[in-house]
Order: structure tokens, then C-alpha cells, then sequence
């Protein structure tokens, strides 16, 4: 039972003072955390763009016909 008890004091007083921990993030880890990070936000932008793309080009390509459609209507006849 003081064997617990010991521990759990040790824990405390460890979650106290964080300083004396001073753990080390070396340059891998932190390549690998910006890598993450950019790869998360880029895959949230493509999605994003992907969604939205092919309903603007529709839109796009319907302009355009309607504007030919019109052009040709209103051309000179022949």
C-alpha cells in the first residue's frame, strides 16, 4: 500500500513542476508535424476545390453555348 501511495506522490509532484521534464522535439518529429500539417490542409483545400470545380465549368460551358446560341440568332443572315 505505501508503495502506491509513494507513487501517486511521485506523479504529483512530477505534474507540478514540468520544467524539470524539459523533454527535446528534434528536427525529424517537427519536419514530420509541418509535413502533416500541410498535407491535412491541402488535402482540405483539393476537397474543397474538387467539390466546386465541375459545377462552375458547367456553369461556365452554359454561358458560353448560350452566348454562341445567341451570336448565331443574331447574326447576319446569309
Amino acid at each position: 500500500m505505501s508503495k502506491t501511495i509513494l507513487v501517486s506522490v511521485s506523479f504529483a509532484l512530477a505534474a507540478l513542476f514540468p520544467g524539470a521534464a524539459l523533454a527535446y522535439i528534434g528536427p525529424g518529429v517537427a519536419g514530420g508535424v509541418i509535413a502533416t500539417v500541410v498535407g491535412v490542409l491541402g488535402a482540405i483545400f483539393l476537397a474543397i476545390v474538387g467539390v466546386l470545380y465541375y459545377p462552375i465549368k458547367r456553369m461556365l460551358k452554359g454561358r458560353k453555348s448560350a452566348a454562341a446560341e445567341k451570336r448565331g440568332s443574331d447574326g447576319p443572315a446569309e
